[in-house]
């Protein structure tokens, strides 16, 4: 386990883990969104934030919108098409998408999400749901 540039990474892997803020206009286009971007395996997890109240500028004016926040897990090889996949589904002219990479990430939850996204040439877990992903994320399964 050693950190390289401030984040931690697999010591036979140079993949960086990603978070990825996006808003959506509703719960049902939140999830459609979600399910489509980890069935694809552009994301290993995302976790649905209702209630997000959205104060904004939009064409010249004040806007304020209930929003679902998207918190996307994804890795730094999937990033380029998790965007352009966001951007062809997306309802929003101009949607959100804001990443940060993460500055620690165990290696266990590291490989799962490298593996569920396929990403570094692994495509072993890409969509399994067996014990992996538990043990990386708990038994009920949650990211």
């Amino acid at each position: 386990m050693g950190i390289e540039a401030g984040a931690l990474r697999c010591p036979e892997m140079s993949e960086q883990l990603e978070l990825v803020l996006c808003t959506t206009p509703s719960r049902e286009v939140a999830l459609a969104l979600a399910r489509t971007l980890v069935e694809e395996g552009l994301a290993a997890c995302v976790n649905l934030l209702p209630n997000v109240i959205s104060v904004y500028r939009w064409e010249g004016a004040v806007q304020e919108d209930d929003e679902v926040l998207l918190l996307v897990k994804t890795t730094r090889t999937r990033r380029a098409a998790l965007e352009a996949r966001v951007a062809a589904l997306h309802p929003y002219s101009v949607p959100e998408f804001v990443v940060f990479a993460a500055q620690h990430v165990s290696d266990s939850y590291l490989r799962w999400a490298v593996g569920a996204t396929g990403a570094a040439g692994d495509t072993g877990t890409a969509g399994d749901t067996g014990t992996a992903g538990d043990s990386a994320r708990g038994a009920d399964g949650r990211g």
